[in-house]
């Protein structure tokens, strides 16, 4: 039997908006569709996917309402991807 002591830490993340992209995907919906039931403009929705827009309480609430999972998960969700951004760009300014 082989013992691994590192674990595994990855040199990326994954935002937020690749679930929902995947979630889209699934119900066949539009990123315009998705705008139409969140309120928001298909900018927005695109930000948020790619992303570059932050999910914030309100936005979480929404997504809570119109994609279903809980706002905790989509504000965790977002917070884990900020911080593995932070982890990455710290760990680049290291390296320099």
């Amino acid at each position: 039997m082989i013992e691994t002591t590192r674990t595994f830490t990855p040199d990326w993340v994954s935002p937020p908006g690749d679930t929902i992209a995947d979630i889209l995907e699934e119900r066949d919906w539009t990123q315009v569709q998705l705008a139409e039931r969140l309120g928001y403009t298909t900018k927005h929705i695109s930000l948020l996917i790619n992303g570059k827009a932050p999910i914030n309480e309100e936005t979480a609430l929404k997504l809570e309402q119109v994609l279903g999972s809980t706002t905790a998960f989509w504000l965790n969700r977002e917070a884990k991807y900020r911080a593995g951004l932070a982890r990455i760009e710290e760990e680049n300014r290291l390296k320099k």
